[in-house]
Protein backbone atom coordinates (compact mmCIF):
# COMPACT_ATOMS: atom_id res chain seq x y z
CA UNK A 1 0.00 0.00 0.00
CA UNK A 2 1.35 3.38 -0.96
CA UNK A 3 0.34 6.73 0.53
CA UNK A 4 1.38 10.33 -0.08
CA UNK A 5 1.47 12.70 2.89
CA UNK A 6 1.98 16.45 2.62
CA UNK A 7 2.88 17.36 6.20
CA UNK A 8 4.28 15.81 9.37
CA UNK A 9 0.71 15.85 10.73
CA UNK A 10 -0.53 13.73 7.82
CA UNK A 11 2.37 11.31 8.37
CA UNK A 12 1.36 11.04 12.03
CA UNK A 13 -2.27 10.44 11.04
CA UNK A 14 -1.20 7.52 8.86
CA UNK A 15 0.80 6.08 11.77
CA UNK A 16 -2.22 6.46 14.07
CA UNK A 17 -4.42 4.61 11.56
CA UNK A 18 -1.92 1.74 11.37
CA UNK A 19 -1.83 1.50 15.17
CA UNK A 20 -5.52 0.55 15.16
CA UNK A 21 -4.82 -2.84 13.52
CA UNK A 22 -1.60 -3.78 15.33
CA UNK A 23 -1.51 -6.76 17.65
CA UNK A 24 0.87 -7.62 20.51
CA UNK A 25 4.33 -8.56 19.31
CA UNK A 26 4.16 -6.70 16.00
CA UNK A 27 7.48 -5.42 14.67
CA UNK A 28 7.57 -2.45 12.32
CA UNK A 29 10.76 -2.12 10.26
CA UNK A 30 11.33 1.42 9.02
CA UNK A 31 13.42 2.34 6.02
CA UNK A 32 14.13 5.93 5.09
CA UNK A 33 16.81 8.56 5.02
CA UNK A 34 17.66 10.87 7.89
CA UNK A 35 14.78 13.31 8.34
CA UNK A 36 12.37 11.27 6.23
CA UNK A 37 9.67 11.15 8.91
CA UNK A 38 10.22 7.90 10.80
CA UNK A 39 9.83 9.57 14.19
CA UNK A 40 6.75 11.50 12.99
CA UNK A 41 5.20 8.19 11.91
CA UNK A 42 6.05 6.75 15.34
CA UNK A 43 4.40 9.74 17.07
CA UNK A 44 1.27 8.75 15.16
CA UNK A 45 1.62 5.11 16.21
CA UNK A 46 1.87 6.23 19.82
CA UNK A 47 -1.19 8.45 19.49
CA UNK A 48 -3.14 5.62 17.84
CA UNK A 49 -2.19 3.31 20.70
CA UNK A 50 -3.36 5.88 23.22
CA UNK A 51 0.06 6.92 24.52
CA UNK A 52 0.08 10.46 25.88
CA UNK A 53 3.85 10.73 26.34
CA UNK A 54 6.08 12.95 24.19
CA UNK A 55 7.66 10.78 21.48
CA UNK A 56 11.24 11.61 20.60
CA UNK A 57 13.93 9.96 18.53
CA UNK A 58 15.88 7.29 20.43
CA UNK A 59 19.11 8.17 18.58
CA UNK A 60 21.28 8.31 21.68
CA UNK A 61 19.40 5.86 23.90
CA UNK A 62 18.80 3.09 21.31
CA UNK A 63 15.27 2.48 22.65
CA UNK A 64 12.51 4.64 24.13
CA UNK A 65 9.60 2.96 25.90
CA UNK A 66 6.04 4.32 25.90
CA UNK A 67 3.84 2.33 28.24
CA UNK A 68 0.66 4.38 28.60
CA UNK A 69 -1.39 3.00 25.68
CA UNK A 70 -3.42 -0.11 24.92
CA UNK A 71 -0.10 -1.80 24.03
CA UNK A 72 3.44 -0.80 25.00
CA UNK A 73 5.43 0.88 22.24
CA UNK A 74 9.17 0.31 22.01
CA UNK A 75 10.84 2.75 19.62
CA UNK A 76 14.31 1.61 18.53
CA UNK A 77 17.06 3.40 16.60
CA UNK A 78 19.52 0.89 15.15
CA UNK A 79 21.70 3.47 13.39
CA UNK A 80 24.68 2.75 15.65
CA UNK A 81 24.34 -1.04 15.61
CA UNK A 82 26.48 -3.05 13.23
CA UNK A 83 24.49 -6.29 13.04
CA UNK A 84 21.61 -8.30 14.42
CA UNK A 85 24.05 -9.78 16.95
CA UNK A 86 24.23 -6.32 18.57
CA UNK A 87 20.43 -6.28 18.69
CA UNK A 88 20.31 -9.54 20.64
CA UNK A 89 22.92 -8.10 23.03
CA UNK A 90 20.59 -5.22 24.01
CA UNK A 91 17.79 -7.62 24.95
CA UNK A 92 15.69 -7.74 21.75
CA UNK A 93 14.04 -11.01 22.81
CA UNK A 94 12.93 -9.43 26.08
CA UNK A 95 11.18 -6.63 24.19
CA UNK A 96 9.47 -9.12 21.88
CA UNK A 97 8.29 -11.14 24.88
CA UNK A 98 6.68 -8.06 26.49
CA UNK A 99 3.80 -8.09 23.99
CA UNK A 100 4.16 -4.58 22.69
CA UNK A 101 4.85 -2.95 19.35
CA UNK A 102 8.51 -2.67 18.32
CA UNK A 103 9.06 0.22 15.89
CA UNK A 104 12.59 -0.04 14.49
CA UNK A 105 14.37 2.84 12.74
CA UNK A 106 17.35 1.92 10.55
CA UNK A 107 16.05 -1.66 10.43
CA UNK A 108 18.36 -2.48 7.51
CA UNK A 109 21.24 -2.59 10.04
CA UNK A 110 19.58 -5.58 11.74
CA UNK A 111 17.77 -7.05 8.73
CA UNK A 112 18.17 -10.67 9.91
CA UNK A 113 15.89 -9.89 12.88
CA UNK A 114 13.19 -8.21 10.76
CA UNK A 115 11.97 -11.18 8.72
CA UNK A 116 8.32 -11.10 9.88
CA UNK A 117 8.06 -7.34 10.33
CA UNK A 118 5.65 -4.92 8.75
CA UNK A 119 7.78 -2.80 6.45
CA UNK A 120 7.29 0.98 6.38
CA UNK A 121 9.41 2.80 3.79
CA UNK A 122 9.35 6.60 3.88
CA UNK A 123 10.73 8.60 0.97
CA UNK A 124 11.11 12.37 0.77
CA UNK A 125 9.45 13.77 -2.34
CA UNK A 126 9.64 17.42 -1.28
CA UNK A 127 10.11 19.55 1.81
CA UNK A 128 7.03 18.11 3.57
CA UNK A 129 5.79 15.57 1.01
CA UNK A 130 6.45 11.89 1.63
CA UNK A 131 5.72 8.63 -0.16
CA UNK A 132 5.02 6.00 2.49
CA UNK A 133 4.88 2.35 1.47
CA UNK A 134 3.47 -0.11 3.99
CA UNK A 135 3.86 -3.84 3.37
CA UNK A 136 3.06 -6.79 5.56
CA UNK A 137 0.79 -9.25 3.84
CA UNK A 138 -1.81 -10.85 6.11
CA UNK A 139 -0.87 -8.66 9.04
CA UNK A 140 -2.38 -5.69 7.19
CA UNK A 141 -5.59 -7.34 5.99
CA UNK A 142 -7.74 -5.03 8.17
CA UNK A 143 -5.77 -1.84 7.46
CA UNK A 144 -7.31 1.00 5.52
CA UNK A 145 -7.10 4.75 5.74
Amino acid sequence: MEYITNSPEETETLGAALANVLTPGTVIAYRGDLGAGKTAFTRGLARGLGCKELVTSPTYTIVNEYLGGRLPLFHFDMYRLRSADDLWDIGWEDYLDRGGICAVEWSENVAEAMEDAISVTIEKLGEDTRRITIEGGEKLADFSL
